[in-house]
């Protein structure tokens, strides 16, 4: 036991010395770096070469299969048309009153324009020249799944561009629930 104390005492003593003599009081001039490759490390430009990489090259292609942070794949695997959306996306929203009323804020910005306060195709937007859409509250727009109203909002139809860029994705889904409420 005593052993290990003098041990302890001898590695505290060191620290401190190396502390003391290593860390300077003057501050005008630098202290001792300990390692100084992780201070001043070279910075290679994305399109250098770089001897450190196997191909030479700084910038890396990612690796197959990954995905950015951030960009989570819209769509589950395979082709996704419009034949096909109301089959394969399924609503991941059950309604309830704040989804309901984030998706009647989110048409409001995005869709009121064009398709009218109640859906009926007669935005602001179509008394100054633009060709009116279709009602939304047709039979046909009736009997369509969430998820063909989905990839028609995200992907667009017709006059109306594609709105996936401007609508986050949770949101997209819950105007398509609003549009369903429309009567």
């Amino acid at each position: 036991m005593k052993s290990k104390t003098i041990i302890y005492f001898i590695l505290t003593v060191a620290v401190i010395y190396l502390i003391g003599h290593t860390i300077s009081s003057d501050r005008s001039e630098p202290n001792t770096e300990f390692i100084p490759e992780m201070v001043h490390s070279i910075a290679y430009d994305a399109f250098a070469s770089n001897p450190n990489t196997i191909d030479g090259k700084t910038l890396q292609t990612p690796p197959t299969g990954t995905i950015p942070i951030g960009f989570m794949p819209e769509y589950p695997d395979g082709e996704l048309t419009i034949e096909n959306a109301g089959t394969v996306l399924k609503n991941p929203f059950k309604m309830d009153n704040a989804d309901l009323a984030r998706g009647a804020y989110v048409y409001a910005t995005f869709c009121q324009t064009c398709h009218g306060l109640n859906g009926d195709g007669d935005g602001p937007v179509t008394k100054r020249g633009v060709p009116p859409p279709p009602s939304i509250k047709t039979d046909k727009v009736r009997k369509l799944k969430d998820g063909d109203i989905y990839y028609l909002i995200s992907n667009g139809v017709g006059n109306m561009p594609p709105y996936k860029t401007q609508i986050k994705r949770n949101d997209r889904w819950l105007v398509t629930h609003f549009i369903k409420t429309l009567k």
